[in-house]
């Protein structure tokens, strides 16, 4: 059973720690490296990856989806079939909304400023959420049940969390609190195989995983 994270130790051996079993941290890792390729797709690699881990073989087992949940911009309804995703799934603003949410406009109302601004900051706001991810996956990729990372990953992991969070609310349509309690009436009518109540289940999961790390930091502060 999962275990949310908490303070372990002070000053210089101050670390955040959480429990989570390895089909646990291969969902948020399969997420997370989904995320990863929304921000920056990698090239192609053919044929196999020498030197994988027991961990890597259960995210491959996975399929790399996070458990059957996908955030993948071809596995949703943005369009048909994949087939038909634009050659550069990464120009920003007319294509995945999911990547509007995690790189959002600087200005609505004015589209020259915004795109002047988007044209400065955006390849390093890629490269830092894509740190932050890469970060956190180092860390979920360690042996054994147990996630302890310092303040610096700590810091990173909350970020990665909420960048996931949003690209699966934003695949699963919940932009408001309408949106939300939409979604829980039409859960009841579904059955527990259901992708939609799955993937549900699933950011779940990520919003308690979140709160917890982000209390363990806020007590961290109150106390320093």
């Amino acid at each position: 059973m999962a275990r949310g994270f908490r303070r372990r130790g002070h000053g210089k051996n101050l670390r955040y720690a959480a429990r989570l079993d390895p089909l646990e941290r291969a969902v948020i890792a399969g997420l997370m490296e989904q995320v990863v390729e929304l921000l920056d797709p990698p090239s192609p690699v053919a044929g196999p990856v020498s030197g994988e881990s027991d961990f890597d073989h259960i995210v491959a087992g996975l399929g790399g989806l996070g458990m059957g949940v996908s955030v993948a911009a071809e596995d949703q309804d943005v369009w048909p079939d994949a087939s038909s995703v634009p050659a550069d799934a990464r120009s920003f603003g007319e294509l995945d909304p999911a990547l509007q949410r995690l790189l959002p406009a600087a200005n609505r109302e004015d589209e020259q400023a915004s795109a002047e601004f988007r044209r400065l900051t955006e390849a390093g706001l890629r490269a830092r959420k894509a740190a932050n991810l890469e970060l956190s996956l180092k860390a979920l990729r360690r042996e054994g049940n147990a996630v302890e990372v310092d303040a610096t990953v700590a810091h990173a992991m909350l970020v990665a969390l909420t960048d996931v969070r949003l690209v699966l609310g934003e695949r699963l349509g919940l932009r408001d609190d309408e949106d939300v309690d939409a979604l829980h009436s039409s859960l009841a009518g579904r059955s527990d195989d259901d992708p939609v109540v799955h993937a549900h289940a699933v950011y779940d999961f990520l919003t308690w995983l979140q709160e917890t790390l982000a209390e363990a930091l806020l007590g961290g502060l109150e106390r320093g």
